[in-house]
């Protein structure tokens, strides 16, 4: 196992609840990001052996699919094609949401989010809405706690 580093300097746009009922409209606030050279080298290396890139919270897994966006256009390849992740920084308003197709993360440790949160939105999307749905269900019946100093979980 291998440990990377990224930064995304979080706002609390990323807090904000989904007030719109089209989920298509709602708009993040844009937040910097920066991809290291080292980093997107270990995610290549990662991918080319075989292996899966797990995220640790849901701003590592957004700051990862928004450097795989920006290489992608960099390759000036579609949208769901496959590229080599390369370094780089800038803003991201990226909002992951069920129907979203991961380029790089395969897995994500994160916590337990509020409803009506774009991060609960993001983890449907990784694991399905309703394995998270049932996960949640499941979370309250136990009393599990929620927000970012409660209990945590791995999907893969």
């Amino acid at each position: 196992m291998q440990i990377a580093f990224v930064t995304l300097h979080v706002g609390l746009g990323t807090f904000r609840p989904v007030s719109v009922d089209k989920i298509e409209e709602h708009q993040m606030h844009a937040e910097y990001y920066v991809l290291s050279p080292e980093t997107a080298g270990l995610i290549q290396t990662t991918k080319a052996n075989g292996h899966r890139v797990i995220a640790v919270g849901t701003t590592s897994a957004r700051t990862l699919e928004t450097a795989a966006q920006e290489s992608r256009k960099q390759a000036g390849t579609e949208e769901g094609t496959q590229v080599d992740i390369q370094p780089s920084e800038g803003w991201t308003s990226i909002f992951i949401y069920p129907g979203y197709t991961f380029q790089v993360v395969d897995a994500l440790l994160t916590n337990f989010h509020l409803p009506k949160s774009t991060l609960l939105m993001l983890i449907s999307a990784l694991a399905g809405q309703e394995n998270i749905m049932e996960a949640y269900e499941q979370a309250v019946k136990e009393q599990y706690r929620f927000f970012s100093f409660g209990d945590a979980m791995l999907i893969y």
